[in-house]
């Protein structure tokens, strides 16, 4: 694979300073769109929650812009040699949630335990799980070189560890997080030259495997049968579409749409973008998908131009994980896959989803900074340019 041509970093500032003004607006965006959905949930005592949703939210967009903004200035090169260490760490959290004797810190809610909870501090380790997958990926993939193209020395380690942590995941249970974490390494993997022979064959066993899944989980089953039999099928799906239709091209206004007043479940998170039609319409929808395929340009952009092997295979992920999020989510709202509980990156309700893409973008933000530039030897922070 040859080596991008390298330019001086004038001709490449404007690509990142993009990216960061297009993640600003989906966050604030963002931010509007939980206060907006959640503002008629109402707790068990009847007190409605919008106002916190919404505060949590920033809280999230505040530590997590601060993350990006100290990520984007280091330099990302020294990911490598924390490559395992990250991962450990992120499988460590992963076995805490699924050890019988953790459920004071690891609680179950609505049958899954997928969180930690210390007090006020509540993270998701799955959503972890895809940085760390993407960075341990993009490391071994740049040491291994043109072995990757080769199954015994080159996919099978891949194979082993993408197969424990999707294992994990799937364990709390999160089918669809365990899917979309195996299919972001398999990207990168893919990013770094492995045969699309290999892909294929490791498709078709992934397939097999989880129809196997789905069978053995009674409601996976269930959600897999209500999508091949339309929308009415699901009340979810059905009100999710007909939110989606109400908007017509203008939408009903901010805050004015009716199917978060108790017909839509999860309107803030899992069906946000139900939402987002209903209240802004199809010119809002087309707005927000534009944004997402703008993020994903300068991202592809930035992978493209990245200064070495191991930047170009991550921002590769970093802006694979945004944009395949971004389409499972709408195509879940638009009935076009079955249910999946994947949040939209940047918009939908969710600290943990919303820091960790903020720290993937700083990642990026970094990877776009270096292009043009000298490897910094030793913790120095580098100076603007």
């Amino acid at each position: 694979m040859t080596e991008p041509a390298i330019r001086h970093p004038g001709e490449l500032r404007w690509e990142t300073r993009l990216l960061a003004v297009v993640t600003a607006t989906l966050v604030v965006f963002g931010i509007a769109m939980v206060y907006g959905a959640s503002s008629m949930v109402r707790t068990r005592g009847g007190g409605i929650v919008g106002g916190s949703y919404a505060l949590n939210q920033f809280i999230g967009a505040l530590a997590g812009g601060l993350l990006m903004l100290i990520v984007a200035r280091l330099d990302y090169r020294w990911l490598r040699p924390l490559a395992w260490p990250i991962l450990l760490g992120t499988i460590a959290l992963l076995i805490v949630t699924i050890l019988p004797f953790t459920h004071a810190i690891a609680p179950a809610r609505n049958g899954a335990r997928r969180w930690i909870e210390l007090g006020p501090f509540t993270m998701q380790p799955s959503e972890l799980a895809r940085l760390a997958v993407i960075i341990w990926c993009a490391m071994l993939a740049t040491k291994k070189g043109d072995q990757v193209r080769e199954f015994k020395k080159g996919v099978m380690p891949f194979l082993v560890v993408l197969a424990f942590v999707s294992l994990l995941i799937l364990l709390q249970p999160n089918m669809s997080m365990a899917v979309l974490v195996a299919l972001l390494g398999g990207i990168v993997l893919f990013a770094a030259g492995a045969k699309i022979g290999h892909f294929l064959l490791l498709g078709l066993g992934a397939v097999i495997g989880g129809l196997q899944l789905i069978q053995m989980a009674g409601y996976r089953a269930d959600r897999l049968d209500k999508f091949l039999n339309g929308a009415e099928g699901t009340s979810q799906i059905y009100q999710s579409l007909v939110g989606i239709g109400s908007g017509q091209l203008f939408g009903v206004g901010f805050g004015q749409g009716q199917q978060k007043l108790g017909y839509l479940p999860y309107a803030y998170s899992d069906f946000i973008f139900s939402t987002i039609g209903e209240e802004w319409g199809f010119l809002g929808v087309l707005l927000l998908v534009l944004l997402f395929g703008i993020f994903c340009w300068l991202g592809f952009r930035i992978a493209r131009t990245a200064a070495d092997p191991f930047g170009r295979y991550l921002a590769t992920g970093l802006t694979a994980a945004v944009g395949v999020t971004a389409v499972m989510h709408m195509a879940v709202t638009l009935n076009l896959m079955p249910t999946t509980g994947l949040t939209l990156p940047f918009i939908s309700f969710g600290r943990s989803s919303l820091v960790v893409s903020l720290v993937g973008t700083g990642i990026l933000l970094s990877i776009g900074r270096m292009r043009g530039k000298p490897e910094v030897r030793g913790p120095k922070r580098l100076r603007d340019g």
